[in-house]
């Protein structure tokens, strides 16, 4: 799949823009491929071409893809000062927990809705989700809805004022954590080893609060993409995105590797193992 163009927004024609309400509050969401459904939650500063790139990836996969629209403006590329504007008001959003202490964000009641929505459409085991950045807790979050069986988090940034804690209070992790355990299901996580936003103490908190069912997977700095859009570049400032604007698309790459460990491990979780061994019954 070509990489995005440099400063060209992406006009996501292949998806179907719709529309969800739950609890009163209605959001746009954008769906697109056939299969089990997987959720990708888009980091700062919103549906970027390489978040919408990353969701083809997973379509292309065998799965029907839901890409929220939870801030931003959906397909632009990211540009420094419009993200940083993006970034600011969401800290101060009463949808979002920024900041150490608060527990859970509030829009991850809406998200366990939508995975609820998305099995009945979609069928199949279950569901996954892939949180990225800002978002990235909030697939762990959603592991208190039955229907959720594949959380992904890619670099969880919060909350930003405190690198050792993570966005869920002790007793949501206490429930994810008998859940993950009576379901015998595992939570997949990335980040670079020099990221600023999500440092080694915060795979240490998820690794304490969760055991051996928190499985963080760590990446050189030298693996990430140097040249990624300015967003990233100058607000950001160290290697950050794994799946998406650091992401180098070549055989060998780290990057490239980790991307494909995520749909893998959305395939194991979703799709029902064959009932017979091909070569058993030839």
């Amino acid at each position: 799949m070509n990489p995005p163009s440099e400063s060209l927004d992406d006009d996501l024609a292949d998806f179907h823009a719709r529309s969800y309400t739950f609890d009163g509050v209605d959001k746009r969401v954008h769906v697109s491929g056939i299969g089990p459904a997987v959720i990708v939650l888009a980091e700062m500063p919103g549906i970027s071409p390489h978040v919408a790139r990353f969701a083809r990836w997973v379509r292309r996969a065998g799965f029907s893809v839901y890409l929220p629209s939870l801030f931003g403006v959906d397909g632009a590329w990211p540009r420094a000062e419009e993200g940083l504007a993006v970034l600011r008001r969401a800290c101060v959003s009463a949808e979002f927990h920024a900041l150490a202490g608060r527990g859970a964000s509030p829009v991850a009641g809406w998200l366990r809705a939508l995975a609820r929505k998305a099995l009945s459409e979609c069928g199949g085991l279950g569901v996954g989700a892939v949180g990225m950045c800002f978002t990235g807790n909030f697939a762990l979050s959603m592991m208190l809805e039955p229907a959720m069986l594949a959380p992904v988090l890619a670099q969880p940034s919060l909350p930003l004022d405190d690198p050792a804690a993570v966005e869920s209070d002790t007793e949501e992790l206490a429930a994810v954590r008998q859940r993950l355990e009576r379901d015998d299901l595992t939570v997949l996580a990335y980040r670079f080893d020099g990221d600023r936003h999500c440092r080694a103490e915060r795979f240490a908190a998820y690794r304490a609060a969760l055991g051996e069912r928190f499985v963080g997977k760590v990446l050189p700095d030298a693996a990430a993409n140097p040249d990624p859009p300015p967003f990233f570049r100058h607000v950001v400032g160290s290697p950050h995105s794994v799946l998406t604007a650091h992401l180098v698309d070549a055989d060998g790459e780290p990057t490239a590797h980790a991307r494909d460990e995520v749909i893998a491990f959305l395939r194991q979780r979703l799709f029902a193992a064959p009932l017979f061994d091909a070569e058993t019954i030839l």
